[in-house]
């Protein structure tokens, strides 16, 4: 089953009935298929508990390049190359990057569980020129390399995956960048010639982003169309508004909810499940759990405590 959220993101969440899927995988095979694109990236987990070997062919195309993160270990697979096969064994955090412009073929030697990206020209190309006119040709190709960065950038992106009409596409949207932004200095030699620089934003700019952030519902509102009303690129304004006001757009807003939500719990009798609609989160155990991070305690205690 496929879907389109209100902000025109995509996502799937069931393993089809094709035979192999848009990366080469047996969809039979697959026990977890899951599916999301925000931001010019698209992000996938395959889940399999087959132990059996799994062949994956995937013919060259223009599509970009792909980035696989183990989420277990023990992984193997051998990768063939003409008459010759390579055997790689994955730990868990391990990655591998291949061009989709060359033809891919593998077995996959028992159970597996990847989150992958997927990177297009075009998110390549628009994101190096967001970094000031350091092109990106491509990444490096790597296979079964340990990073931990990456590795913590993927773990984020999991309940969003799971749980695509309840993910914050403000959330995803930022990580994807920061997941993008990582691949090209990391594996693609791309440097921010603006480093050092000061980026704040204007109070103009400040003021209309904050407003348009707050104006959307749950936080689906495009880090790209708030750039835009800044005349800036997204990366440039996720910096700037950091640095204006210390914190990212989704963090910033979660901090506005929050604050909202101390209102409602002093000057009101309104029950926790009602004040969670009231300021946007999801349910009342969203709001709980965004409440103990940034107050420390759980509403319900706050409110007796202040009382």
């Amino acid at each position: 089953m496929s879907a389109i959220t209100s902000d025109g993101a995509f996502f799937s969440n069931a393993t089809t009935a094709r035979v192999t899927d848009s990366l080469g995988c047996l969809a039979s095979k697959l026990h977890q298929d899951q599916e999301l694109s925000s931001g010019g990236m698209t992000f996938y987990r395959k889940h399999s508990d087959n132990r059996q070997a799994s062949p994956v062919f995937t013919p060259a195309s223009g599509r970009g390049f792909l980035v696989g993160i183990s989420m277990t270990q023990e992984h193997r697979r051998s990768i063939l190359k003409g008459r010759h096969a390579a055997r790689h064994e994955f730990e868990k955090g391990a990655l591998y990057i291949r061009d989709f412009s060359e033809d891919y073929r593998a077995d996959l030697q028992g159970p597996f569980d990847f989150l992958l990206f997927e990177l297009s020209p075009a998110f390549l190309e628009r994101a190096g020129e967001e970094e000031r006119g350091n092109r990106v040709g491509g990444l490096k190709t790597v296979t079964a390399q340990r990073d931990p960065v990456l590795a913590h950038l993927a773990q984020a992106l999991v309940p969003a995956l799971a749980r695509p009409r309840e993910a914050c596409m403000l959330f995803v949207e930022q990580l994807g960048m920061a997941i993008g932004t990582y691949l090209m200095q990391r594996y693609g030699g791309a440097a921010s010639s603006t480093a050092g620089k000061s980026r704040a934003l204007s109070h103009v700019h400040e003021k209309r982003a904050k407003q348009m952030l707050l104006e959307k519902v749950k936080g689906n509102v495009s880090i790209a169309e708030i750039a835009r009303e800044c005349n800036m690129s997204a990366s440039y304004f996720v910096r700037a508004f950091r640095e204006t006001t210390g914190h990212t757009p989704h963090h910033w807003l979660l901090l506005q909810r929050v604050q909202r939500a101390r209102e409602f719990l002093l000057h009101s009798e309104l029950p926790l499940a009602e004040i969670a609609i009231a300021c946007q989160f999801s349910d009342q155990s969203h709001f709980s759990r965004v409440f103990s991070q940034l107050v420390g305690t759980p509403p319900g205690n706050w409110r007796r405590n202040q009382r």
